[in-house]
C-alpha cells in the first residue's frame, strides 16, 4: 500500500512539474506578445521579456531560443486564425458565382480578425499584427513569408477569379486583385489600431468597435468594385445606361 501511494505521489509531482513548465512557457509567449505589440521587436530585450513573464532569464532561451525565434513562435501560436480565414474562403469558393460572392470573400478575410481583436486573449496579438509586421524588418519579413503570404496568395486568387467573373469585359488582372487585397488589408489594420476616430467623431464612434464590421465589409467591397470600374470607365457607362 505504501509503495502504491508513493508511486502515485511521484506521478502527481511529475504531472504538476510538467504543468508548471508548460505554464511558464505560455507566460513567456504572452509576455513577449504584449511587449512586442507595445514597443516593437527591436525595442524589447530578452531580459525585459523574462521580467514581464516573471521567469528566470535563461528559461526564455531554453524554451524559445533567440529573440527572433520567439517572435516567430508568437505567430505560429496564433496560426489557427489564418486557418480559420482560409477555411472560410474555401467555403465561399465552393459556391456558385453570384453578386454576393465578393462580399463573402471579404467577410472571410475580416471576420475572424475582428473577433480576435475584441477578445481579451487576442488583443495583444491583433495589435502586434498592426504594429510589428513592417516588411523592412528581417524578422517581420520571415513571419510574412511563412504565415501570411500563403493566405494572401489564396485570397488574391479568389478575388481575381471573382472579379473576372463579375466584370467579364474588364479583363481583370491578378495585379488588380493584388492591389485590392493590399488596400483591403490596409483598411482592416487601420480599424484595428486606430483610436483617433473617437475624437474625430466627437465621441460618437468607439475605436475597434466590432459592431461596425458590416460597415467595414461594405466599404471594402464597394471600394474594390469602384477601383475595378475606375480602371475600365466603359463599365461605369454601361451601368449608368
Amino acid at each position: 500500500m505504501h509503495t502504491a501511494t508513493t508511486a502515485k505521489s511521484r506521478a502527481t509531482t511529475r504531472k504538476s512539474a510538467m504543468l508548471a513548465r508548460a505554464d511558464r512557457k505560455g507566460q513567456i509567449l504572452l509576455a513577449a506578445e504584449r511587449l512586442f505589440a507595445q514597443y516593437g521587436f527591436h525595442a524589447v530585450s530578452i531580459r525585459q521579456i523574462a521580467q514581464e513573464a516573471q521567469v528566470p532569464l535563461a528559461l526564455v532561451g531554453y524554451h524559445y531560443g533567440q529573440k527572433h525565434d520567439l517572435f516567430h513562435a508568437i505567430f505560429e501560436h496564433w496560426s489557427g486564425t489564418i486557418a480559420e480565414r482560409l477555411q472560410g474562403l474555401q467555403q465561399v469558393q465552393g459556391q456558385a458565382h453570384s453578386k454576393q460572392k465578393l462580399q463573402r470573400i471579404v467577410e472571410a478575410f475580416v471576420s475572424p480578425v475582428i473577433r480576435l481583436r475584441s477578445s481579451p486573449e487576442g488583443e495583444s496579438y491583433a495589435m502586434l499584427m498592426t504594429k510589428g509586421l513592417s516588411p523592412q524588418s528581417d524578422e517581420a519579413d520571415r513571419v510574412l513569408r511563412d504565415f501570411f503570404d500563403p493566405m494572401a496568395e489564396a485570397f488574391i486568387t479568389a478575388l481575381h477569379e471573382t472579379l473576372a467573373a463579375e466584370f467579364p469585359h474588364a479583363a481583370v488582372t491578378r495585379g488588380t486583385a493584388a492591389w485590392s487585397y493590399q488596400f483591403s488589408l490596409g483598411v482592416l489594420l487601420h480599424h484595428l489600431s486606430d483610436t483617433r476616430v473617437a475624437r474625430l467623431s466627437h465621441g460618437a464612434c468607439t475605436p475597434n468597435d466590432p459592431d461596425v464590421q458590416g460597415h467595414l465589409v461594405q466599404f471594402i467591397v464597394h471600394g474594390i468594385r469602384g477601383a475595378v470600374q475606375s480602371f475600365h470607365p466603359r463599365l461605369t457607362k454601361r451601368r449608368l445606361s
